[in-house]
């Protein structure tokens, strides 16, 4: 895979792995949580975490592809930071469609 391949690859990845806590209901889009009916819903705080815990799924698979690809460079805790900032303004479409649109 050529770097601009992998490059695309891992901005889509993140961008619906950004959206999945907002879409759905489920954990990770695949265990139900318990509940009193079926449609049980996510709290705000169980998003916030699967949100963290994608980010860091993401950035996985960029280091990995990055090997395979060459030398893994170093980073410093601000590439994470803009890393986590950007992660979180491609959740923004799922966040308005989940909490901001009015629903008739």
């Amino acid at each position: 895979m050529d770097v601009g391949a992998a490059a695309w690859l891992v901005i889509l990845l993140a961008l619906l792995a950004a959206n999945l806590p907002f879409i759905n209901d489920r954990l990770f889009a695949v265990v139900p949580l318990k509940g009193g009916t079926s449609a049980a819903r996510k709290p705000f705080l169980v998003r916030l975490l699967e949100l963290v815990v994608l980010f860091f799924v993401v950035g996985s698979v960029g280091r990995l592809l990055e090997g395979r690809i060459g030398t893994v460079f170093p980073q410093t805790w601000e590439f994470y930071a803009i890393g986590a900032c950007l992660f979180v303004v491609l959740a923004f479409p799922g966040f308005v469609v989940r909490y901001l649109r009015k629903r008739h």
